[in-house]
């Protein structure tokens, strides 16, 4: 089982390092579009994405079936929102907000079966997202094998970060650097960190590194996601789907209509064609 979850199997050998991607928009075609792009692992986003739970398992089944890791953000620490994500087959969960070490402690339990934790059992899906494991084996091997992804995105979060990462069972620690900055006081304005957020990312990092747990991170372009593997993050975020869409389509749609000189080339051809037009039409009366 554990050879089937490719995020934790990646985390754990050579540089540790991989690239995943978001998806927030509905969709199994869409899933399956973005797994096929050689991310490591994709999140499927309940938190902000729109993405119900129907979607959620529809999505989990066609990433898992790429050979990718599904990965899940829930919206909130609840274990009835663990239990639903682990249960359609996710290789782990992200969970936002999260404040003190007893929320990572509850987080935990919620996504551990006894008796290391409270988790239910009986969903029929998960198995199949990990190479068609019997029931007995996912219920034996689980544990060991679904990961738990805390982000770090408050102010109370940061100053518990040492206290939190040395919480048994959690294996990331993800930083949220937009919700970070606005929690702080120093919010990203126009896509610039201050120093502060700066030194409160590597705070993050740092105490991973130091209780052996993996550090990640969201980036908003390759070429940001380059950088923060560059300075050690293990899961390392480089696109979300709407942005690929919206960017790539502006893109495209900027390139057809051509430079300034061009457009205004154009607009003029038919100010005259229809200066003309009206010429044609007068002399015709």
């Amino acid at each position: 089982m554990q050879s089937a979850n490719r995020l934790q199997k990646a985390l754990r050998t050579g540089s540790g390092l991989t690239f995943g991607a978001w998806q927030m928009l509905p969709g199994s075609n869409q899933a399956r579009t973005i797994a096929r792009c050689g991310f490591d692992w994709v999140c499927v986003d309940t938190e902000h994405g729109n993405i119900d739970d129907a979607a959620m398992h529809e999505a989990v089944a066609a990433i898992a079936a790429c050979g990718v890791s599904p990965i899940v953000r829930i919206a909130a620490n609840e274990g009835w929102m663990v239990k639903r994500a682990l249960d359609s087959g996710a290789h782990g969960i992200i969970v936002p907000l999260l404040q003190t070490p007893e929320d990572a402690k509850k987080m935990v339990r919620s996504a551990k079966f006894p008796p290391a934790g409270v988790r239910g059992f009986g969903s029929p899906f998960p198995m199949e997202r990990f190479g068609g494991q019997t029931q007995t084996e996912y219920l034996q091997q689980a544990n060991d094998t679904l990961l738990t992804i805390i982000q770090i995105e408050t102010k109370e979060a940061l100053s518990n970060v040492d206290a939190i990462a040395k919480t048994p069972g959690v294996d990331v620690l993800f930083v949220g650097p937009f919700d970070l900055g606005n929690n702080i006081g120093h919010p990203i304005l126009d896509g610039v960190m201050s120093d502060e957020l700066k030194e409160a990312i590597a705070k993050i990092q740092q105490a991973a590194k130091e209780n052996q747990k993996s550090s990640g991170i969201y980036s908003t372009s390759g070429e940001q996601a380059r950088g923060f593997a560059d300075q050690g993050f293990n899961m390392v975020h480089v696109m979300t789907d709407v942005v690929a869409l919206s960017t790539s389509m502006t893109s495209s749609l900027t390139a057809a209509k051509g430079s300034y000189v061009h457009s205004a080339l154009n607009v003029g051809k038919g100010a005259v064609s229809g200066l003309a037009s009206m010429a044609g039409g007068r002399s015709e009366k």
